[in-house]
C-alpha cells in the first residue's frame, strides 16, 4: 500500500534523503579512511587503529548502516502507513 498522494512527496524525499546520507557514510569509510590509514597513529583496543579498521571496523560499520536503513525505513512505513502485508 503506497502512502496517500498527498504525502508521497515527502515520505520519497524522506527515503531519498536517508539513503544519501548512508551511502555518504559508506563512501567515507569505503574511500576516505583508506586514504588516510597511514596517517592515523593511535591504538584502538590494543591494535593499530588503520590495521582495526581494515580487519573489522569497515565491516562492523556495513552492518551499522544495513541496520540503522532497515529501523528507519520501518518507522517511515509506519509513519506513512505502508505494509508488506496489505494490497493496494
Amino acid at each position: 500500500m503506497t502512502p496517500p498522494r498527498d504525502r508521497l512527496p515527502h515520505y520519497r524525499k524522506t527515503t531519498r534523503r536517508l539513503s544519501w546520507v548512508l551511502m555518504g557514510v559508506w563512501g567515507v569509510v569505503s574511500f576516505v579512511i583508506p586514504i588516510f590509514a597511514r596517517d592515523l597513529h593511535f591504538l584502538f583496543f590494543d591494535w593499530p587503529f588503520s590495521f582495526w579498521m581494515a580487519a573489522q571496523g569497515s565491516i562492523l560499520i556495513y552492518m551499522l548502516i544495513v541496520v540503522v536503513y532497515a529501523y528507519r525505513m520501518n518507522k517511515l512505513d509506519d509513519q506513512y502507513h505502508q505494509s508488506d502485508d496489505t494490497q493496494a
